[in-house]
Parts: structure tokens; C-alpha cells; sequence
């Protein structure tokens, strides 16, 4: 029978050694998306709000910019000229002055071969218009001077009207014994007559027509001075002439 006896020692025969592999490390990849934290979301939720204010200013300076530079900025406002000859078209006649004036007439009638006369004095009031031929003025009367702002203009002479009689509130004298309706309408149509033409010539008198070209220049100054200015051209300043006076600023 065998004895089977337990040594100790080296055991030299060949066993196969045993492999273990190590345990899987899990390693954060760099494609892999990180869960956001709290305090990150936080602190980007508060960077937008931060930044908000910053765009809001900088939308608002562009804006601010941009109305500047339309308000101050370079702009065409147009050719003067044409502003100017636009405000003329709107009216071909402009009544400058008007004079009221009360011409005193007399006119007779002699009847029967001369043995019954009569005679009628007459107060006629009349007006006199001052005007302005608009429709004559054209670029050639005026100029543009682009540096000082400045627009000289020259206008035609003034244009006295037709004295307009207003009979019904006429005055009259009459003498005489015995004046017939024939006599006595032949005396008012004869003193109408005279009183238009008195009228006429007291139109033409050198204060009444001055006062008339000064208003005409007053008007024109006016009626020319606003239009450009609401065309953007700011303070202008307009000289009136009439023909044959010399240019001089006014």
C-alpha cells in the first residue's frame, strides 16, 4: 500500500499561471457632454441678464447716432430758386396796397340856348389796388448767393388798377332854378367820369406809389423768407429791388 505522504516544497512541475485582468477604469471621455450643476446654469443665467443692460445701450447709441447724423447731418434741400419761383406760381396777382381815396368833381348843363343852367358837385369815394405781376418774374430776376444764405430778387414795376367808384355811397350838390332828370343824369354819368379820372391821378401820386413799392417789398421779403426756411435753408435773408433801383442789402 502506498503511503501517500504531504511535502512541502517547490513543486516543480510546469502549472499554467493564472491571468487576471485588472478591473475597467471609467475614464471621462472628451466627447462625452458634462451634466451641468446648478451653480453653472446660475452663473450663465446671470451673465445674460448682465449683458442685456450693454445691448440695449449700444442699440440705443446707434439709434441716437443715426438720428444725429439726420437731424445734423449733410442734406440736399433743393434748388432756392425753384422754392422761390414755386411760392410765385401760387398767385400770378399780388395786391400790395390799396388806396382809398375821395375824388371831389364838378359838371354843368346849359339848356334852352343857354338860359337854364345847372351844375353838380360829387364826392365819389374810390379805391385804388397796388399789385404785382407775379407772372413776370422768373429765374433771371433772381440770385442765389449759397455762402451768405442770401436771395436778391428784382421786381417788375408796380401795377396801379382801375380806380373802382363806389357810388352808392356818393355825394352830391346840385344848383340850379329848375334841373331836369335828363339834365340831372347827364351831370352824375359826366361827374363819374371825372372822378375816375381824378382818381387816377392821385393813384398816381409819388407818396401813394412809394408806400405801394415798400409794402410790395415788405410782401415779397415775407412771402419768400418763410418757405425757405421751412425748406431747410435756416436764416435767409432777402433783398427786394425794383427795376431800375440799385442793389443794395436791406
Amino acid at each position: 500500500m502506498d503511503d501517500k505522504r504531504l511535502t512541502s516544497g517547490t513543486d516543480t512541475g510546469h502549472r499554467p499561471a493564472l491571468h487576471r485582468e485588472p478591473p475597467p477604469v471609467d475614464t471621462p471621455r472628451a466627447d462625452r457632454p458634462k451634466a451641468d450643476t446648478p451653480i453653472a446654469a446660475r452663473e450663465r443665467s446671470l451673465a445674460r441678464v448682465q449683458a442685456l443692460p450693454w445691448l440695449l445701450f449700444i442699440i440705443m447709441l446707434a439709434l441716437s447716432a443715426w438720428l444725429a447724423w439726420r437731424a445734423f447731418g449733410p442734406e440736399d434741400h433743393g434748388d432756392p430758386l425753384a422754392t422761390t419761383l414755386l411760392a410765385f406760381e401760387k398767385q400770378n396777382q399780388l395786391t400790395v396796397f390799396s388806396a382809398q381815396l375821395s375824388p371831389v368833381v364838378s359838371s354843368e348843363d346849359t339848356r334852352f340856348f343857354g338860359t337854364i343852367r345847372s351844375r353838380q358837385i360829387a364826392v365819389i369815394p374810390a379805391r385804388v389796388d397796388y399789385t404785382l405781376d407775379l407772372s413776370k418774374i422768373d429765374a433771371s430776376r433772381l440770385d442765389w448767393n449759397a455762402q451768405t444764405t442770401t436771395l436778391d430778387v428784382q421786381l417788375p414795376q408796380i401795377l396801379v388798377g382801375r380806380p373802382n367808384l363806389d357810388e352808392g355811397r356818393a355825394q352830391y350838390l346840385r344848383e340850379g332854378i329848375w334841373i331836369t332828370s335828363d339834365a340831372q343824369n347827364k351831370l352824375t354819368r359826366d361827374n363819374t367820369v371825372l372822378a375816375e379820372q381824378e382818381a387816377v391821378k392821385q393813384a398816381a401820386n409819388p407818396v401813394l406809389v412809394g408806400l405801394a413799392r415798400s409794402a410790395a417789398k415788405d410782401a415779397i421779403r415775407q412771402n419768400l423768407t418763410i418757405p425757405l426756411q421751412v425748406a431747410g435753408y435756416g436764416k435767409v435773408t432777402v433783398n427786394v429791388r425794383f427795376d431800375g433801383e440799385e442793389s443794395t442789402a436791406q
